[in-house]
């Protein structure tokens, strides 16, 4: 590559980068006006996936609540009874849900006159010898540690939350659970009061009726960007790179360092996973090989809550409900949609997103570039030109499908196109990517398991998404600088489970920290401020 073209490419490149919406990074953390201010709504991220341990079965990952500080007490962050948050499946390539995972909760407000809802020491303390009436001394005063979610070891959980997890099919509704009690796992509040957080995090996986399994409570953020950077107008860090944002070939093939900071570390979200056999999931009850059309499915998730409320001591609510937020694809709404029409987007069911097509067939994004800076663009490889077919493998089963087999190479499942629609494709047939094999480039590294076909906890989405934006599926997989697009940080802050529910324990709150620019706490070292 000769200097001036060299130059050429990469201003093109920097200009993309800057140019990128300021909704690009964190997944669905904060990006619509509406959820902005209605924070329990929000999904900050949805992932499908076929479980690494059972190619038999689907897990779905709905999380939601961003940023949650894990010291912030003493209520900490429980679900909202009176948002409905649902998964939803399409099992015939028409974006409109034949299955629905409801999930409802319930609160237990069992510690009434504590000031904070978990509290727990050793094996209890009882009030001193020099304690003032009315409390003698030798009464219990300080419950036991928490270390389990019910019965003995859970005096200390004030606020307990639980919940069930519903079935719809059309007007049948079944509720999963039974008269199963399902408890969500708490916030992690510290080692005095949660002495072994695992443990206690593990008592929450419940085994369904059917094959399925649940899980729901606080954990680790799965999500990893340099946050800071990029709302600083896409200010990525430049040392050690080529280019800001544009990594070299060692720092590309390091799925397990960051080179940047990554500023969801130390941060904890409110998940509800579930893992379903791949049978309860298609059209017909059957699992298909991954050239069966049958085999992939469509997945998102949505919030909703009552379309209205009458506050009072006990709030009151009319039938009905408004859904707040839904999420298919990672950084869809961020990446491709106005911010004028991200409410109403957020809002609209998947099926109806052809009024949303012209942003992703003709993006403003490449207009804007090409009108502001022409010159940018005198180079063998311009912006793709609209409609921008390259971008149909995420809103249509056809394309999907297509992009889906040359990645694992079987012969395209001649899927229906169906209706444009942000829907999280996934197909069934294709099997999990060994853990210690997972690519975080997912499709675009040729781990066929990977984003965008559904979503794993490693994929990197923030540079699968760049990548794809800027053409790379246009321009090809190994063409420089496009396949070098990233953000630095290549890598979760926190181990994930290899087993279900997958996700990280959350973080505790007493020890709780946060790693910023400049601070040794990267995995690649100290984070680089400029």
């Amino acid at each position: 590559m000769n200097c001036t073209r060299l130059r050429s490419t990469l201003t093109m490149l920097l200009v993309m980068v800057l140019a990128l919406p300021p909704g690009l990074p964190a997944a669905n953390h904060r990006e619509a006006p509406i959820t902005a201010l209605d924070r329990l709504a929000d999904i900050t991220d949805f992932y499908a996936f076929v479980s690494y341990d059972n190619p038999d079965k689907v897990t779905l990952i709905l999380n939601v609540d961003p940023l949650l500080e894990p010291s912030n007490g003493p209520t900490y962050f429980p679900f909202d009874p009176e948002i409905t948050y649902a998964i939803r499946i399409d099992n015939n390539h028409d974006a409109i849900e034949d299955l629905v995972f409801e999930f409802r909760f319930q609160n237990e407000i069992r510690l009434p006159d504590v000031f904070t809802v978990y509290v727990g020491a050793g094996s209890g303390i009882p009030a001193p010898a020099n304690s003032p009436a009315p409390v003698a001394p030798g009464s219990p005063l300080i419950p036991p540690a928490i270390t389990a979610l019910d019965g003995e070891g859970s005096q200390g959980l004030g606020l307990r939350q639980t919940y069930t997890v519903t079935l719809v099919k059309g007007d049948e509704r079944i509720v999963l659970n039974g008269g199963q009690k399902l408890i969500a796992v708490p916030s992690n509040a510290g080692p005095r009061t949660m002495p072994n957080y695992p443990a206690l995090a593990q008592q929450g996986i419940y085994s369904l009726s059917n094959g399925v399994k649940t899980w729901a409570g606080t954990a680790e953020d799965p999500f990893w960007i340099d946050l800071g950077a990029a709302f600083d107008s896409l200010n990525f860090r430049a040392e050690g790179f080529v280019l800001p944002a544009v990594l070299t070939d060692a720092q590309d093939a390091n799925d397990q360092a960051n080179f940047a900071a990554d500023d969801v570390a130390g941060f904890n979200v409110n998940a509800m996973a579930i893992e379903v056999p791949i049978s309860m999931l298609t059209s017909d009850g059957q699992k298909h090989p991954a050239s069966d059309p049958r085999a992939t499915l469509g997945a998102w998730g949505t919030t909703s809550r009552p379309a209205v409320t009458v506050r009072r001591t006990k709030p009151l609510t009319l039938p009905g409900v408004r859904q707040v937020q839904r999420m298919g694809n990672a950084l869809f709404n961020e990446l491709i949609i106005g911010v004028g029409s991200k409410d109403r987007f957020s809002m609209e069911v998947p099926s109806k997103d052809s009024q949303f097509a012209g942003f992703a067939l003709d993006p403003l994004l490449a207009r804007a570039l090409n009108a502001i800076y022409p010159a940018a663009f005198n180079v063998d490889l311009p912006i793709p030109p609209p409609p921008r077919t390259d971008l149909l493998p995420l809103v249509q089963y056809k394309n999907h499908g297509a992009l889906v087999a040359a990645a694992a190479g079987f012969a395209d499942p001649n899927l229906p196109s169906g209706p444009v629609a942000d829907v999280l494709r996934l197909n069934t047939g294709i099997p999990p990517t060994p853990v210690a094999q997972i690519k975080r480039m997912g499709l675009l590294a040729g781990d066929p398991a990977g984003y965008p076909n559904g979503r794993r906890v490693q994929d990197d989405v923030v540079d699968i998404s760049a990548r794809t934006v800027a053409g790379i599926l246009v321009f090809g997989l190994n063409t420089f600088p496009y396949n070098r697009i990233g953000d630095g940080v290549n890598a979760n802050d926190a181990a994930y489970q290899e087993s279900f529910p997958y996700l990280g324990y959350a973080w505790d709150g007493r020890n709780s920290r946060h790693v910023d620019p400049g601070e040794a706490g990267c995995n690649g070292g100290t984070c680089p401020i400029n």
